[in-house]
């Protein structure tokens, strides 16, 4: 992922993109039949789907809520194979520019100050994470997406779904050949029940301060015990302020509890949070306030048959987990890309491509939704006990030998396939 690296549009064939992400579908398959496809939400998923298939030249409409299509939320990590959908979206390049490379998760206990994480990513470019703010992520999907030639329709909240209409405000809309859901968690076309998880965060975006104590290229966080947590990644910088660096800060803390934070004192917070993590403190400008920071709250579940007659699921409304593992946006993409290659191969057959997207996807999403269960009441929870196991058990067993290798690929995003091989039999 290094900056200036080629991108879809460089003359690299969407044959080879396809192959280093598991599936053996070629361009020569592509067909000739362009189906009229309605993409119901313009967040990571929605535009990354909406670029590939009006590059592959389906008439593609996104409906979006916003007056003007916008991001929502800081900032996040790509991942190696989040990055390479990015190339077939045409969206690498400015993703690039505007994002820093990650080369090391580090966290550490506040009290004992032991290291109980610590990820290292490959050695290449092509090996590393890309820390970067939503809104350059979002600028370069979105103008990848109207380069393809998608209409994106802002002021149109779906509110539902009539056959192949989609339901704008209450108004029928189309009829669509296909529909794609890529609305979220709060997905009205969606029909995951997922449960909710007792943790969530605070988070804002801060100018990443001058004489920094934590390298540019790496998260770190601070942990008391479960209960409490503290992060800094570098998100690098945005088009409108290409001069200023940026980081996002976030404190994890029960869902419960978030009200009552917002209720008390700012500055005494800021105390807590200086005496826990002293270096912390310089990540917070003078002037800020609760008012600069935003609430999260996450769910976990999964759909188990992501797709219904004439509708697919992509992104968080098909599965949601904790951001733990730093997966969701990489899951999202991966899902878009997946049902690109999927329409791609099976000819005009949307049923089939349907359930290959799906089956595509399965194993993937499985192993990422159990191990996002596993390991996230490690570090968000009221246990005392399953810290004290990640301390004296778990983090020394993650330094020796093959488990490095095996974390490493687990936030590379690659322990298994992402997506299965992609092979749609034709019927003659």
């Amino acid at each position: 992922m290094e900056h200036g690296a080629d991108t879809a549009g460089n003359g690299k064939s969407p044959t080879r993109t396809s192959r280093r992400m598991g599936a053996r579908v070629t361009a020569a398959k592509v067909v000739n039949m362009k189906m009229k496809i309605a993409i119901a939400g313009a967040g990571i998923g929605g535009l990354s789907a909406a670029s590939l298939l009006a590059g592959d030249g389906h008439v593609v409409q996104v409906f979006d809520q916003f007056e003007a299509p916008r991001p929502v939320g800081s900032g996040l990590v790509i991942q190696p194979v989040g990055m390479e959908v990015l190339q077939a979206c045409g969206a690498a390049e400015e993703a690039l520019t505007r994002g820093t490379p990650i080369l090391h998760m580090h966290g550490d206990e506040a009290r004992s100050r032991k290291v109980v994480l610590s990820v290292s990513y490959g050695a290449t470019p092509q090996r590393q994470g890309l820390g970067i703010h939503r809104a350059a992520l979002f600028t370069a999907l979105f103008e990848a997406a109207e380069r393809a030639g998608a209409r994106i329709t802002p002021s149109s909240p779906v509110t539902g779904r009539h056959g192949q209409h989609l339901l704008i405000g209450g108004r029928r809309t189309g009829p669509f050949d296909l529909i794609v859901d890529a609305l979220g968690a709060r997905s009205p076309l969606s029909p995951l029940k997922a449960r909710a998880l007792p943790y969530g965060a605070v988070w804002a975006t801060v100018p990443w301060p001058e004489g920094a104590a934590f390298p540019r290229d790496h998260l770190t966080q601070r942990y008391r015990k479960a209960d409490r947590m503290l992060g800094i990644l570098p998100i690098g910088t945005r088009r409108d302020a290409p001069e200023t660096r940026l980081a996002a800060v976030f404190y994890s803390l029960p869902v419960a509890d978030i009200e009552q934070h917002f209720a008390r004192p700012f500055a005494q917070w800021r105390a807590e949070a200086a005496q826990l993590w002293p270096e912390f403190e310089s990540y917070l400008p003078a002037a800020f306030s609760h008012a600069d920071f935003t609430p999260a709250h996450y769910t976990h579940g999964t759909l188990r048959r992501p797709y219904g007659e004439g509708l697919v699921h992509i992104g968080d409304a098909a599965h949601r987990a904790s951001p733990q593992l730093g997966q969701g946006a990489n899951m999202a993409l991966l899902d878009a890309h997946a049902l690109h290659l999927a329409l791609r191969g099976a000819q005009g057959r949307t049923e089939e491509a349907l359930r290959h997207y799906a089956l595509a996807r399965r194993a993937h999403v499985r192993l990422y939704q159990a191990f996002s269960a596993a390991f996230t009441p490690q570090y968000q929870s009221d246990s005392a006990a399953l810290p004290m196991l990640r301390d004296h058990v778990l983090a020394p067993l993650s330094r020796t030998w093959p488990l490095p290798r095996v974390l490493t690929r687990l936030v590379c995003g690659d322990l298994v396939p992402p997506m299965a091989a992609l092979t749609p039999r034709s019927r003659g």
